[in-house]
């Protein structure tokens, strides 16, 4: 299943059932488990860790050195769950600094041209649209979405099923369960279509919309907002986790 035409470092170890296209190059210190596809002029770099059954589609690099003007040489890694879908053109970069690693997580789909840069971290069945770039050390958790051609500032975090609109800049958090537009990006509305999908009961969703309005409509401080939905909003994990990831944010959350 390895092309004779593509280039593998004898050091490189290779799951059961790999397929590697012809042109394609892996490097020293590189892992690829079982049932992965590696297309033709796809990278695979020194440090990679790829799971199983990833797709990556020509041109992408895994695994790419750091751009990052505190990299001075150590190994890293760039770690892949299983599952993934990586295409063309897009990079992976890994770490920066021994010990570290970007990491990603399962049934991600990295669309044409995006980037993922040192030390990102991203959950599980996420997507990272055509063109966008997250720059280092932010935090995507599962099942979010930049759509296309959005840049992602340094040390942001996106919270769990939220949308961010094609275009966007954001040098602040995006909580959870939203969408996000415009610019300046602003809370836009409640990501109400994505999570009737995922079977989100309409009580969740209008206790989540419900938080949402006294968090950004009511006229006051964030801090009596906050407490406002602890005594208003019935408790469930989807209020604890707003209240958490806007508690815990070091950047602030977007207006």
């Amino acid at each position: 299943m390895i092309s004779p035409l593509a280039y593998v470092d004898s050091s490189a170890k290779i799951g059961k059932n790999v397929t590697i296209h012809p042109f394609a190059y892996i490097d020293k210190n590189v892992e690829i488990g079982d049932d992965c596809e590696i297309m033709p002029y796809a990278s695979i770099m020194s440090g990679a860790r790829l799971g199983k059954r990833n797709k990556v589609y020509q041109g992408a690099v895994v695994s790419a050195v750091p751009q990052d003007f505190a990299f001075t040489g150590e190994e890293t890694l760039c770690v892949v769950g299983d599952d993934n879908v990586i295409r063309e053109n897009a990079i992976l970069i890994r770490g920066t600094h021994a010990g570290h690693a970007t990491v990603v997580g399962n049934g991600n789909f990295v669309m044409t041209g995006a980037r993922l840069s040192h030390d990102v971290e991203v959950g599980n069945h996420c997507i990272i649209g055509n063109g966008s770039q997250v720059s280092g050390n932010c935090r995507i958790e599962d099942c979010a979405i930049l759509t296309s051609n959005v840049l992602m500032l340094g040390n942001t975090r996106l919270g769990t099923y939220s949308v961010v609109q094609s275009g966007c800049r954001f040098t602040k958090d995006i909580p959870p369960y939203i969408v996000a537009a415009h610019d300046p990006i602003e809370f836009y509305s409640i990501n109400t279509m994505v999570l009737e999908k995922v079977n989100f009961s309409e009580t969740i969703i209008k206790h989540i919309a419900q938080a949402y309005r006294i968090l950004y409509k009511a006229n006051t401080s964030q801090h009596d907002a906050l407490i406002r939905i602890r005594e208003q909003i019935p408790y469930g994990p989807e209020i604890e986790h707003i209240l958490s990831f806007v508690e815990s944010s070091r950047l602030g959350i977007i207006h």
